[in-house]
């Protein structure tokens, strides 16, 4: 919890239980972490099956981040049953019927969060890492980003997207807890507006996508 998954380095004691592992669960988006460490893991566990959770879903260029978004997680959820019943054939029943319940579960939410949009289309958000690019997309928004190219935005930048920010009324800017806040605190401080945290990585997922969702909507002033 926390940690950057750009640049997170796992402990000993999680690489421990990789090399007891029957399966393992990738995002596959180019997540830097499993860039630098997918490797290493296959040469520790030799028979571990990978799943990629990425396969079939529809990619934006340069953002990893596609569990941000129900419609992916959908898909995601249907690649990790195929390799759960894989590893494990005894249980693929018990596998399948669990898998329904929770993809009902993400339906039954993305058709809440289209109608809680659906007056919207085109609004911008502002966040400082470009976290929610899929979230976007899937209900018609745009997202505004503070960092550039992975890094806070030159002096001539951040002047560029105050004057987008003003334009756009955007009243709040959204950071993440695993990176520093100054430029955005900068920002909001430029353009009156104020920092609010969403996680892209809380634990519940199904929470965190309505908490998030309905932030997003209090700051487009979106009525539920």
């Amino acid at each position: 919890p926390g940690a950057n998954p750009h640049t997170y380095e796992p402990t000993p004691r999680q690489l421990k239980r990789v090399v007891q592992a029957d399966l393992y669960a990738i995002v596959g988006s180019g997540m830097e972490f499993e860039l630098a460490w997918l490797g290493r893991i296959r040469r520790l566990n030799p028979r571990l099956f990978i799943v990629d959770c990425s396969k079939g879903v529809q990619r934006l260029a340069d953002d990893p981040h596609l569990w941000l978004s129900l419609r992916n997680a959908q898909r995601m959820v249907e690649n990790l049953l195929k390799g759960l019943s894989r590893v494990d054939p005894e249980h693929s029943e018990r596998y399948r019927e669990r898998a329904e319940a929770y993809l009902e579960e993400l339906r039954r939410l993305d058709a809440e969060l289209s109608r809680l949009f659906s007056k919207a289309k085109g609004r911008a958000f502002m966040t400082f890492h470009p976290a929610w690019g899929y979230f976007a997309r899937d209900y018609g928004l745009r997202q505004l980003v503070i960092e550039q190219g992975g890094k806070s935005p030159s002096p001539k930048a951040m002047v560029r997207l105050a004057k987008e920010a003003k334009e756009e009324g955007i009243r709040v800017i959204f950071a993440s807890p695993q990176f520093d806040r100054r430029a955005a605190e900068a920002m909001a401080q430029s353009i009156g507006a104020e920092v609010i945290l969403l996680d892209p990585l809380a634990r519940d997922y199904l929470e965190n996508m309505r908490r998030a969702a309905h932030a997003i909507a209090r700051a487009l002033r979106v009525s539920p």
